[in-house]
């Protein structure tokens, strides 16, 4: 077991006992989110501690909503790329109480959404992991925040070859974002605890 994951165990058992235990995985693309998350999942496992993850890309909106609207590429991929209101209404806030979820996953190559329906009744930590994660609207949410923070010439080099390519990409959409996000919400100094991506 890696360090990281000894520690957010730790976290995790020191919850308050009872409750439903929000843990939020933050971090900017590819800083190392879900493979911390696989990784603490199988340590949960092996120590029988019930939990749920959700990816909160499995969430996001169709294309014609966050492309060619008319604003600038890097507000349609902050703010248009998830319906942060329903999202608020119909799973953020129902994390803490609720044991039944319907949630609209998202499948990108059909563009669609199918409706998933998600037992929470025996879960006692709900792990919650994506971008932007601690913006304003959702971080009330989350009983922890872990961010990971890792550089962005070292997240690039995880992209693969041809999504490198497209740099205008990253310059004009991602990268923009990102700073935006770090600027405003400042979430190394927000969460709970920063770990190296």
């Amino acid at each position: 077991m890696g360090k990281n994951e000894r520690i957010l165990l730790e976290i995790i058992k020191n919850a308050n006992s009872g409750n439903r235990f929000i843990l939020g995985i933050d971090g900017l693309s590819r800083s190392g989110k879900t493979t911390l998350v696989n990784k603490l999942s199988q340590n949960m496992k092996e120590k029988n501690i019930p939990f749920q993850v959700f990816h909160i890309d499995d969430y996001i909106s169709q294309r014609e909503k966050r492309y060619n609207t008319g604003n600038e590429e890097w507000y349609e991929y902050y703010n248009l790329q998830w319906d942060t209101d329903w999202l608020n209404q119909h799973f953020f806030s129902k994390l803490k109480s609720s044991n039944h979820l319907t949630l609209p996953v998202y499948n990108d190559e059909s563009d669609t959404h199918s409706k998933k329906e998600i037992q929470l009744s025996n879960a006692s930590v709900i792990i919650v992991e994506g971008v932007f994660l601690q913006r304003k609207e959702w971080r009330s949410f989350y009983d922890y925040v872990v961010y990971l923070d890792c550089p962005r010439s070292k997240r690039f080099l995880r992209e693969s070859e041809d999504t490198q390519k497209n740099i205008a990409k990253f310059e004009n959409r991602y990268w923009k974002a990102e700073e935006f996000y770090v600027n405003t919400e400042a979430p190394d100094k927000h969460a709970d605890l920063v770990l190296k991506g």
